[in-house]
């Protein structure tokens, strides 16, 4: 008992430092594969049919001592309501997730995806809303905030100010609706702009890059898909099919 005690704390202390040190290969799922094992994971719990995978000690062991290998970074907010693993129907070390209240693409927000893309290698990256969104209400509704918050919530005034320009004639809840979607693509937007260590993957193919809306009632996810104007994005170079 006392060898293996010993042999497993000597992978624990070894194997994390051999997962840093290595460079990132080539992903062995797919963008066109990973994108499907999040619909096909969400499908299943919406259905209420999720199956949990990956959550037993051999898988935490697994990632434990060769480290993380997941297939898709996600943004998502930090919403209670939004537990990104459960409603993908994942498990341990699927999926590299960022949570920030109004899945804004801040310069933290930014680099954490930059190691899940660049450094980790996953080939999918998602930004996900959601609806009934606090932070994109907020700004909507023109609510008083104080604190950092304001801070936070300045990334979502031009989705906002967009959704106001292109439905006029909108009220109010159905603003918030279009703000929620448009906001996504300013996340998007912000993290194919600002970082060409995800630009650069985007263009050749190696990660995918889309958006997607979670109904917090239904429990579906809606993938929006890549972004409208995703070649301009990329400076005009279109990923390969």
């Amino acid at each position: 008992m006392f060898i293996k005690r010993l042999i497993l704390v000597f992978l624990l202390v070894l194997a994390p430092l051999a997962a840093m040190a290595s460079a990132p290969g080539v992903h062995p799922v797919s963008p066109e594969k990973g994108l499907k094992m999040l619909t096909e994971g969400n499908l299943r719990f919406a259905l209420g049919q999720s199956t949990h995978p990956n959550t037993s000690f051999s898988r935490r062991l697994l990632t434990t001592t060769e480290g993380q290998a997941p297939f898709a970074t996600v943004i998502a907010c930090s919403d209670s309501r939004v537990p990104v693993e459960i409603l993908f129907d994942q498990g341990v070390g699927d999926l590299f997730v960022i949570k920030v209240a109004g899945n804004v693409a801040d310069t933290d927000e930014i680099g954490s995806a930059e190691y899940g893309v660049d450094h980790l290698g996953t080939p999918v990256l998602m930004v996900l809303g959601h609806s009934y969104c606090g932070a994109v209400t907020a700004v909507t509704i023109g609510a008083e905030v104080h604190g950092s918050i304001p801070a936070l919530v300045d990334n979502i005034v031009p989705a906002v100010e967009k959704a106001r320009q292109e439905h006029p004639d909108a009220d109010t809840p159905e603003l918030i609706v279009k703000a929620i979607e448009t906001n996504v693509w300013q996340a998007i937007e912000d993290l194919l702009g600002k970082s060409h260590a995800i630009a650069d993957r985007a263009k050749d193919g190696r990660v995918v890059v889309v958006g997607g809306v979670y109904d917090i009632l239904t429990g579906k996810v809606n993938i929006l898909g890549t972004h409208p104007n995703q070649t301009a994005l990329l400076g005009g170079v279109t990923p390969p099919a």
